[in-house]
């Protein structure tokens, strides 16, 4: 299963709970939207793809690679701006003084979470003046990683990360305005690959139920059905 870095946490913790429940066993590659979808363009072997977009899901189905009307909305992301330091107001103030060495993005080009922190710095005018301080990871779970370790000290990263019980809930975040950036909305399809695959179709049901989104909301992923 290919699964984007913000949903990593969120659905290892379903795979768990499903292979307990089916004794089926859940391998999941965790990575950006747009590089695990290069990756299945080239035959990579994974029977469900969770993004954090709809555009590759739908391009996956139109190009027949993914199982036609599998493609459902499972999660919707949301884009935060994070420090590890409690002390430090993350607030679009704090950007625009720019009183800081290094901001974290994920890459714009790869990963969806990328494109909304672009979208956001250019909606507040500070895309230009703070391109020397952005600093780029391959998804949004490496600039998570670039704040934590020092290596920046504010970063764009999902609610997901930031409330993530791995880290300790620490640190200070804002949580973007949704009118700064496109929606978040993440869509997953079953790979043709896995169209007689029951387990594949069976794990593909399971996040539309109660029990997954409750999962979801509490990885801070808003489910939407």
């Amino acid at each position: 299963m290919a699964v984007a870095a913000n949903a990593a946490e969120a659905v290892e913790a379903l795979g768990a709970d499903f292979e307990e429940r089916t004794g089926h066993r859940v391998a999941v590659t965790v990575g950006s939207t747009g590089k695990l979808y290069a990756q299945i363009l080239h035959g990579a072997p994974f029977d469900v793809f969770l993004a954090a977009d709809q555009e590759r899901p739908r391009l996956l189905v139109e190009q027949g690679i993914a199982v036609e009307g599998s493609r459902v909305t499972y999660a919707v992301g949301r884009l935060v701006l994070w420090s590890p330091d409690p002390e430090v107001d993350a607030a679009a103030e704090t950007l625009r003084k720019g009183a800081f060495r290094r901001l974290a993005i994920a890459n714009p080009d790869l990963a969806p979470y990328g494109a909304a922190a672009r979208e956001t710095l250019q909606e507040l005018g500070l895309w230009k003046s703070l391109r020397g301080k952005i600093v780029v990871g391959e998804n949004v779970g490496q600039a998570f990683a670039m704040v934590a370790s020092g290596n920046a000290e504010l970063g764009f990263v999902s609610l997901a990360s930031a409330l993530s019980p791995r880290h300790g809930r620490e640190g200070s975040y804002w949580e973007i305005p949704e009118h700064l950036h496109t929606p978040i909305h993440q869509d997953s399809v079953l790979l043709d690959r896995a169209r007689n695959n029951q387990a594949a179709r069976d794990f593909h049901e399971f996040l539309n139920t109660p029990r997954a989104r409750e999962t979801m909301e509490s990885f801070g992923l808003e489910p939407r059905y």
